[in-house]
């Protein structure tokens, strides 16, 4: 992730903060990681430490662990639903951390991940990676009940490839969206990371 983050400012830091939109644990040790890097950070739908952030999450059990995690942070019950860019203005980096596979309405997710970018600004999305030959693995091997389990309780719902969530990205107005396989083999990776960019005009 945070290759992504310098591949698109190779300069170092950018000036502005840096919306985090991440689950649980993932998005607090991202954040750590840019304020590390000299950033102002605002984290969305997850928690963070004392720095210049807000946590944002659309569960009471989730504040409440962010609140007992990190009791200096301010907290507010909101979600990538809600109309962000109002309450926080924009951004010129929104990083995703394994969200968009939980989303109901993944074109409003998307809506308010470009209405959180500034002109030109850059989005990170991360997710579960998905493809034919990963796909056919898990068929062939017996895994494909056990990875696609309705069983876990607020598991994902979305089950996206790299051709599906370029169409989502474009749809909601983001370009230039590249990708990057991580974990294990690329036919068979782990997770993709998106990076896209609005239109600087």
């Amino acid at each position: 992730m945070l290759n992504s983050l310098n591949e698109t400012h190779p300069s170092g830091p950018v000036a502005a903060d840096v919306a985090v939109i991440g689950a649980g644990l993932a998005g607090i040790v991202l954040a750590n990681a840019l304020t590390q890097a000299g950033l102002s950070v605002l984290l969305l739908e997850s928690g963070g430490g004392g720095w210049s952030v807000t946590g944002i999450d659309p569960s009471s059990e989730g504040i409440a662990q962010a609140r007992q995690a990190f009791p200096e942070l301010r907290l507010e019950q909101g979600s990538a639903y809600d109309n962000l860019a109002a309450k926080y203005g924009r951004f010129p980096v929104v990083v995703s951390l394994e969200v968009v596979e939980h989303v109901y309405a993944p074109r409003d997710y998307a809506a308010t991940l470009f209405d959180l970018l500034e002109p030109g600004g850059t989005a990170i999305v991360s997710t579960p990676y998905h493809g034919y030959l990963k796909n056919l693995a898990l068929a062939l091997t017996g895994r494909l009940d056990a990875h696609f389990t309705a069983l876990w309780d607020h598991g994902h719902i979305k089950f996206w490839s790299i051709p599906s969530l370029t169409t989502l990205l474009s749809e909601a107005g983001l370009q230039n969206i590249r990708f990057h396989r991580v974990g294990r083999i690329p036919a068979l990776a782990k997770s993709m990371i998106a990076v896209a960019e609005r239109p600087a005009g």
